[in-house]
């Protein structure tokens, strides 16, 4: 293209994703993302840390504290064992069973379906490695699903319940099986 108009389909263009986000709400959180990355790839470039969570302004909740870990079980027997065990030993404040969920997946060239027991585990962000090495070695699959997402927000006295039930765990050094 000739005599600039480059620039100007370009501002056009960013105008225009903009815009988007503000009848698309479902791509507000993409947005926001987006926005923040030029801050944190500034912040590697400069050799400095990234900056911490801020607590969410008036709850006294820091973003990414706590965590909702998933471990899928074959039957509600095992999955009761092992949410009583991790909640005894404060690895979780709390622990929900989903039953009868269906799991479609690839195991050994093959494609599986299976009947299981889905554990949504609330815990600490920082006790998510031990958490993880309790489940893979009392679960009886080879291989166990235990994955975790970071709780942004929620209600903040159940948040702060969370992180009160599982503080004496967080202070030590090691959770043994």
């Amino acid at each position: 293209m000739r005599g600039g108009r480059a620039p100007a389909i370009l501002l056009g263009g960013v105008a225009t994703l903009l815009l988007s986000f503000l009848w698309m709400p479902a791509l507000l959180p993409v947005a926001s993302r987006l926005l923040l990355l030029p801050r944190a790839l500034l912040s590697m470039a400069s050799g400095s840390p990234p900056s911490q969570p801020s607590p969410a302004p008036g709850s006294g909740y820091v973003p990414g504290s706590v965590s909702a870990a998933f471990v899928t079980c074959p039957n509600e027997k095992v999955a009761k064992e092992i949410a009583r065990a991790v909640v005894e030993k404060r690895l979780a404040a709390c622990v929900n069973l989903i039953p009868q969920i269906t799991s479609i997946y690839e195991w050994k060239g093959k494609i599986e379906e299976d009947s299981e027991v889905l554990m949504m585990i609330k815990t600490q962000s920082s006790l998510v490695p031990a958490l993880t090495d309790f489940v893979r070695s009392v679960h009886p699959y080879e291989v166990a699903e235990v994955i975790a997402l970071p709780v942004e927000q929620g209600n903040s006295p159940y948040l702060h319940w969370v992180r009160q039930v599982t503080e004496s765990v967080s202070d030590s050094s090691t959770v043994l099986p």
